[in-house]
């Protein structure tokens, strides 16, 4: 480790009464008949004919619908430059869920670090715990959430390798700006984030640590944070990165034991066939980011109808493979393997489908199956 990674993990070790509380929401309870408590990974995807308004008002409608049936968070991923994304400002988006609902956890899955000032974002989360306390999750990621060339755009020219290097010690920053404890003597020892603890006691949105590979994998275990793998783009490296982070994991004040979560690309639909018409629309489009493509998610009709080359067959064929989908007695058999296999504590289901109807119904019948809680959702 470098001596930024051991500030981080000072800041994750100590900091006071508001940091040794840190950890609470991280550990949930599995609803219903679940075997591991269930969450929400939302992209906030726009399909084909529809609008960023409606793909926004949808993750509404999900994170009421997911909170009332008791699925434990709901996080918001940053991408760029996507258009069947609408998730650029996770910032923004959370703060709007956060006015519609008032008990699940929300949370950024997560924040691509490198493409901001520590400083900036711990204003953003600080802002977000004063507007929804005791709710709020810091996910944070290495990658770019993007291509190159926009990932230049987002941090200047010659900044791209410099920045993702940097990783540990933008997280020991941040860190630092959230608990507002730099040392005497520091360059930033008088300044403040704000809302912030120079303010009065608050707590520490809790801090996880994002991956699609080994690096964050090891970070978070030596550091006792929890820890989320891309499963749902990254299948291959699940059961490496997290065999790496629980070897790796040093109990801290956050933490006692390692905590998992990985996110899960799974849709439920009342047919097969019908399940399998939405998933191909994100396989489809999926494809096409691949090939430089990128475009607004495609209409079930459009997937079905498109040419796909042999090659092409067999990247969406691989990528099928690893998304949980059918009826929802499939799915929760899919999901009940699959948390089996890889021992994750954690859940975290992403919906990638054309409409925003097909998403919210996927929600409800994984709910369903499980025999999730029913509770009225709390008026605006």
């Amino acid at each position: 480790m470098s001596d930024a990674g051991d500030d981080a993990q000072g800041g994750a070790r100590g900091g006071g009464e508001a940091n040794r509380n840190a950890g609470d929401g991280i550990r949930a309870t599995a609803p219903g008949r679940a075997t591991v408590p269930l969450s929400v990974l939302d992209l906030v995807t726009v399909g084909a004919g529809s609008t960023a308004h409606a793909a926004l008002r949808t993750s509404v409608e999900i994170a009421r619908l997911a909170e009332s049936r008791g699925y434990h968070r709901h996080w918001v991923a940053e991408h760029h430059s996507m258009p069947g994304v609408a998730s650029s400002s996770p910032a923004v988006i959370l703060a709007h869920l956060a006015a519609h609902t008032s008990r699940i956890r929300l949370g950024s899955g997560g924040v691509m670090l490198p493409n901001h000032a520590p400083l900036a974002v711990a204003e953003q989360f600080g802002t977000l715990e004063a507007l929804a306390p005791g709710r709020i999750d810091l996910g944070l990621g290495r990658a770019p959430g993007t291509d190159g060339r926009t990932a230049a755009a987002l941090r200047g020219p010659g900044r791209l390798d410099e920045a993702a290097d940097e990783f540990p010690r933008s997280l020991a920053e941040l860190t630092r700006f959230l608990d507002d404890d730099f040392p005497d003597g520091h360059p930033y020892a008088r300044v403040h984030a704000v809302p912030g603890p120079v303010q009065g006691p608050t707590r520490r949105p809790p801090l996880w640590l994002l991956g699609s590979s080994g690096f964050s994998a090891r970070l978070a275990g030596e550091l006792g944070l929890p820890f989320a793998y891309a499963h749902h783009f990254s299948a291959a490296g699940t059961l490496p990165a997290l065999d790496l982070y629980r070897q790796t994991f040093r109990p801290s004040a956050v933490l006692d034991a390692p905590y998992a979560v990985i996110g899960v690309s799974a849709l439920a639909a009342d047919t097969d066939a019908e399940a399998r018409a939405q998933v191909l629309t994100g396989a489809l489009s999926m494809l096409r980011l691949r090939t430089g493509r990128p475009g607004l998610i495609p209409t079930p009709e459009a997937a079905a109808a498109y040419a796909y080359s042999p090659l092409e067959r067999e990247f969406v064929d691989s990528w099928l493979a690893n998304v949980v989908h059918g009826t929802p007695d499939e799915v929760r058999a899919g999901l009940d393997d699959l948390a089996e296999r890889t021992g994750a504590d954690e859940l975290m289901l992403t919906t990638n489908a054309h409409s925003g109807a097909a998403r919210l119904r996927s929600y409800e019948l994984v709910a369903d199956t499980y025999g999730m809680p029913v509770e009225a959702p709390v008026a605006d």
